[in-house]
């Protein structure tokens, strides 16, 4: 191990949460796909993965513990998520790196100890340690915050989708690379303009999102009509995008939409690296689908719409109708997405 690894080793760590690094489930703000997370965290991308733990020592310094023991991490983030107790300890033995900081935000602190904070630069370290991990600027949009958005979509479907109306899925971007929309409808918002039901959807990492983190942990943002998107903490004490009620912008006939479309369609003719499309349980017999690519991230179900979120378009989440060809996109990038085993 490295000094950094060693200057962890040397103290306990107290556990706050976890998460898994693996082809099929891993934070997407490292990267887009499973090898350029490992790349992140100056680990090699093995086919089996491996678990994050992020605690902090003694002294209160935020760590994050890259462990090879993926089913110990899989099992205790379970736990958690049903609201049972469990007991992370890691053998030192499948201790892989020890890195300063951590690469999401953390709502909660261990008791004790000094609050949380980056430990000071180690003097044994060599040249290749990382600087300490941290979150994304919250007040910035780029593709670490686009990713989280589309994840956000992901993990809470119903509440999005149920604000996208028969009409607004109408204008939105026509399945078929978004060449054009529906004969006989316009596309509000397609000229840039937000129309009378396209109101932008902020994040509250938007820059437009009137983001307010005075306490470093809630954030709660307004959206152009006044109404909140507000983050809120499960069980591991990770915390996650909650919409309370918002609209997503129609997409229309956006550059962005087409290029992105187009080059989800590419990735059936040469597949991407592992992790660029992952494919997860839904309701019934559908699958929600999440996929990756250069200024763009897609979220979908099988059985019904698509949502691109774009760089160009900060905070905007943009809607793909279902029609002729999305079905038989969705079906083939689920063949080639990896699965949480």
């Amino acid at each position: 191990m490295t000094g950094t690894d060693n200057a962890v080793a040397d103290d306990a760590l107290y556990v706050l949460t976890a998460v898994l690094l693996t082809p099929a489930q891993f934070p997407s703000v490292l990267g887009d796909d499973y090898p350029a997370a490992c790349a992140a965290l100056g680990l090699d991308p093995c086919a089996t993965g491996y678990g994050l733990v992020m605690g902090q020592d003694g002294e209160g310094a935020r760590w994050t513990v890259a462990i090879d023991d993926v089913s110990l991490v899989a099992v205790a983030i379970a736990s958690w998520d049903c609201g049972m107790e469990y007991e992370l300890s890691p053998d030192e033995r499948s201790v892989v790196r020890a890195l300063p900081g951590w690469p999401l935000a953390v709502a909660v602190a261990a008791p004790g100890v000094a609050a949380p904070h980056d430990p000071a630069p180690d003097p044994e370290a060599d040249d290749e340690e990382l600087p300490p991990l941290a979150p994304p600027d919250p007040d910035a949009w780029g593709p670490a915050q686009r990713r989280l958005g589309a994840d956000a979509v992901a993990s809470q479907w119903a509440d999005w989708r149920e604000q996208i109306s028969d009409e607004a899925v109408l204008a939105a971007a026509d399945d078929g690379g978004a060449e054009e929309t529906a004969e006989g409808d316009e596309a509000p918002g397609a000229d840039g303009e937000n129309g009378e039901n396209g109101e932008n959807a902020s994040f509250p990492d938007s820059p437009d999102a009137g983001a307010d983190t005075t306490d470093g942990k809630g954030v709660e943002a307004e959206t152009t009509d006044g109404r909140s998107v507000a983050p809120d903490t499960d069980s591991t004490g990770r915390e996650d995008i909650v919409p309370d009620s918002a609209h997503s912008a129609p997409s229309g006939a956006h550059p962005g939409v087409r290029r992105a479309l187009a080059e989800a369609r590419g990735y059936l003719d040469a597949p991407p690296p592992p992790g660029r499309i992952r494919s997860s349980f839904a309701p019934g017999d559908a699958r929600t689908i999440r996929a990756d690519g250069p200024g763009w991230s897609m979220v979908a179900r099988t059985d019904d719409m698509a949502f691109l979120l774009l760089d160009e378009m900060p905070g905007e989440i943009l809607p793909v109708r279902r029609g002729g060809r999305l079905p038989g996109l969705l079906k083939a990038l689920d063949a080639l997405a990896a699965r949480p085993s």
